[in-house]
C-alpha cells in the first residue's frame, strides 16, 4: 500500500462541477493532478452518475467524465467479498452501508488513503494487518 488514494464520489463531483461561491473545484483539481495513484470503484461511478443527473448535468457530459475517471483511476469492481467486508465495517464502526462499501473497496484496492468529506478527517480504519487513513481534502493539507 504505497501512495494509493481511493477517491470518493464527492471528490469527483467537485472536480467536474464549478459552482459559484464554491472553491472546492480548484482545490480538488489541483490535488488530483498531484496524487500518484488514484483508485475508485463501480459504486463510485454509479453514485457519481446519480449525483450529476440530480444537478441537471447533461448525460453526454456525465458519460465523458466517467470515461475520464476510468482512464485515470484504477476501478475496483464490487464483488461478493466487497459486500461481505462492507458488512463487517458497518457492524464494527457503525458507518452507513454505503460508506462501509467505500471502505471495503478501498481495502480491496490496497489503498493507503481514502479521500472523502463524509468521514472523520485523519481517522484510521484497520482491517487485519492493514489500515487506511481518511483524509478530507478541504480540512487536511495534502
Amino acid at each position: 500500500m504505497k501512495d494509493r488514494y481511493f477517491i470518493d464520489t464527492n471528490i469527483w463531483v467537485y472536480a467536474h462541477l464549478k459552482e459559484v461561491g464554491n472553491n472546492k473545484h480548484d482545490r480538488v483539481l489541483s490535488l488530483l493532478e498531484r496524487l500518484p495513484i488514484l483508485v475508485s470503484s463501480t459504486q463510485i461511478l454509479s453514485e457519481y452518475y446519480s449525483v450529476m443527473l440530480k444537478k441537471k448535468v447533461e448525460d453526454v457530459y456525465i458519460q465523458d467524465n466517467i470515461e475520464v475517471i476510468i482512464d485515470i483511476a484504477e476501478i475496483q469492481l464490487i464483488q461478493l467479498t466487497t459486500i461481505r467486508l462492507a458488512h463487517e465495517f458497518k457492524l464494527k464502526y457503525r458507518f452507513s452501508y454505503w460508506d462501509s462499501l467505500v471502505l471495503a473497496s478501498s481495502f480491496e484496492g490496497d489503498c493507503e488513503y481514502l479521500l472523502t468529506e463524509d468521514l472523520q478527517d485523519n481517522q484510521i480504519i484497520t482491517y487485519q494487518s492493514s489500515q487506511i487513513k481518511v483524509l478530507n481534502p478541504f480540512t487536511n493539507k495534502l
